[in-house]
């Protein structure tokens, strides 16, 4: 909803969610004496937020405003209805398409504008109206120290200094940025950029394999025999080899864990708000059993960092979703409130009121707390549905072939709804000629139909039975569910868990399975030990297991009537 412009006591109207942090003084001086003068002609976009007036775009209109007209000046305003996601992103891309504004703060405001693309840099750029390039060199600033983002906010460096500055661990940034600024005049980004080669590309840090570093003509230690100035002992010149070889590394081990999660994401400098740790308890706890819920999801898994400083380091557990994750952290916080108002008005049957449950504990929960209420169970990856369709489709044609009545009523439902374009009658003939030793005749009917004319009754018998099943090898997957709930199929008659299906999961899914089924419980104390161990040991070490009955055990996956 939107209203029209209208004007607005300024002394009703409060500071907002502005990413503007710093406001230059000389810039301030002439808004106000512009605003002295003239008055506020563009009005402020602001929005209703309780009892007040909360500012999303025009802080520093209503600041110059508030100083040379005070508080009673009717300054023009245009209000919008507005969630704080939406106040948030209109304030962010509001203010970076504004001049002068300071990179430091273009770059966490692009950092959030990522965040809620979900890591689609592409789609960051394109909603801040950046080239690709320009929004890399904002995040690359992401990895600047506090203090030097605030010299960057302040014009006490120029934007040259931390783009070098950002490649440097943020352990060293404070020190380089001290020495820096206590210098009689700042240095030019050339000058310091010289002097900042050797930080940039130290072996010391690197991840990868140095052996062939040794007798590299671009390893400082072999350039000082050759020049009389170089970069110190100890450092690499070639910034692109570099960065292959910590690519290389990064990727392998991306790939060694993919069959561990869902997803496996190479985080790297400004992507820190696409990711967050997946955790039961605590102020950002999703609850024991949305946590357990999780693991399955496709969003959930582990991050490897591209961070200078934590360099290859791997992140376990990690949410790719912040939105969601955010969401059913809200969600847990209610349930328990709720379950705390419950307990206070229950208090007369002789339980303390007010009694918290403890954090991710399940009590009180709602069925917000997994995933709309959904159970736990692994996600339909294509391997998975494939699986899952060949499963069915293989019960199916037992089941009818066991039940001539069903079988009957199923072909004339098929008829009566899809016609004859499943029926295989190379199927039927190959079937009719197993039967009666006879080839059939591929294309004149009545020659076909006197020759099962000519066959007893249990091959007429047999040929109608093989109809239908002819026709659950072709027939949409969509059919299936309810062709198996006419045929009252019990999936446990035709299946059994095993290494093929297992094996089509990652980890974290054969985990979900595993308590599903109640295999955790059954492992007992054995099972934080095998789950440690790589995908197949821990694959054998459930289906080893003495102490469970796998027999009527069919995982949520599988279940046509979940589907």
């Amino acid at each position: 909803m939107q209203q029209a412009i209208t004007q607005m006591r300024a002394g009703d109207i409060r500071q907002g969610r502005n990413p503007r942090t710093y406001f230059d003084p000389v810039e301030m001086a002439e808004m106000e004496a512009s605003v002295a003068a003239k008055g506020v002609i563009q009005p402020i976009l602001i929005r209703p937020v309780e009892d007040w007036y909360e500012i999303v775009a025009g802080e520093r209109r209503w600041r110059a405003a508030m100083k040379t007209r005070g508080e009673d000046y009717e300054i023009p305003v245009l209000v919008r209805i507005l969630s704080d996601d939406e106040a948030d992103e209109l304030a962010l891309i509001e203010n970076v398409s504004r001049a002068n504004m300071s990179p430091a703060e273009e770059a966490v405001a692009a950092a959030k504008i990522l965040g809620r693309c979900e890591g689609n840099r592409d789609e960051a750029a394109k909603r801040l109206g950046w080239s690709r390039s320009t929004l890399d060199k904002r995040l690359a600033l992401m990895n600047c120290s506090p203090s030097v983002m605030a010299a960057l906010n302040e014009r006490k460096i120029q934007l040259g200094h931390a783009e070098l500055l950002a490649a440097v661990p943020k352990d060293r940034q404070e020190k380089v940025l001290a020495n820096l600024l206590a210098q009689p005049s700042l240095p030019s980004v050339a000058l310091f950029k010289a002097g900042l080669e050797e930080i940039a590309k130290a072996l010391s840090t690197a991840i990868f394999d140095k052996e062939g570093c040794g007798t590299c003509h671009h390893n400082s230690g072999n350039q000082q025999a050759l020049f009389a100035e170089a970069v110190s002992d100890g450092h690499c010149t070639n910034g692109a080899c570099f960065d292959g070889k910590t690519e290389e590394v990064l990727e392998a081990k991306r790939k060694s864990l993919e069959e561990n999660y869902p997803k496996v994401v190479i985080v790297r400098q400004g992507e820190n708000n696409t990711v967050v740790k997946l955790v039961a308890d605590g102020a950002t706890g999703v609850g024991n059993e949305q946590a357990a819920a999780c693991r399955s999801c496709k969003s959930f898994g582990a991050a490897v960092s591209a961070i200078p400083g934590k360099m290859g380091n791997v992140y376990e557990s990690q949410c790719f979703d912040p939105a969601c994750h955010t969401k059913k952290v809200g969600e847990r916080l209610l349930a328990e409130k709720a379950a705390a108002g419950n307990g206070a008005a229950t208090s007369a049957t002789g339980k303390p009121a007010g009694t918290k449950p403890a954090a991710g504990s399940g009590a009180g929960k709602s069925k917000a707390t997994t995933k709309g209420g959904a159970a736990t169970s692994v996600q339909d990856s294509q391997r998975v549905v494939d699986y899952r369709i060949e499963v069915w489709r293989k019960a199916l044609k037992k089941e009818l072939y066991a039940d001539a009545d069903k079988n009957l009523c199923m072909l004339i439902g098929v008829m009566m709804t899809r016609g004859g374009s499943n029926v295989s009658s190379t199927k039927l003939a190959s079937g009719f000629e197993a039967l009666t030793s006879q080839k059939a005749p591929s294309s004149n009917v009545g020659e076909a139909a006197e020759m099962v004319g000519q066959a007893d009754e249990e091959v007429r018998s047999k040929m109608l039975s093989g109809i239908i099943i002819s026709i659950t090898d072709s027939i949409e997957k969509h059919h299936l569910p309810g062709m198996l709930k006419f045929m009252q199929v019990d999936m446990s008659k035709h299946w059994k868990l095993n290494a093929d299906f297992l094996d089509l999961l990652t980890k974290s899914e054969i985990e979900v399975v595993a308590e599903e089924l109640g295999l955790k419980v059954a492992l007992g104390e054995q099972y934080a030990k095998a789950k440690t161990g790589k995908k197949n040991e821990f694959i054998k070490a459930l289906l080893e297991c003495k102490n469970f009955d796998f027999e009527g055990k069919i995982p949520k996956v599988l279940q046509y009537s979940a589907v």
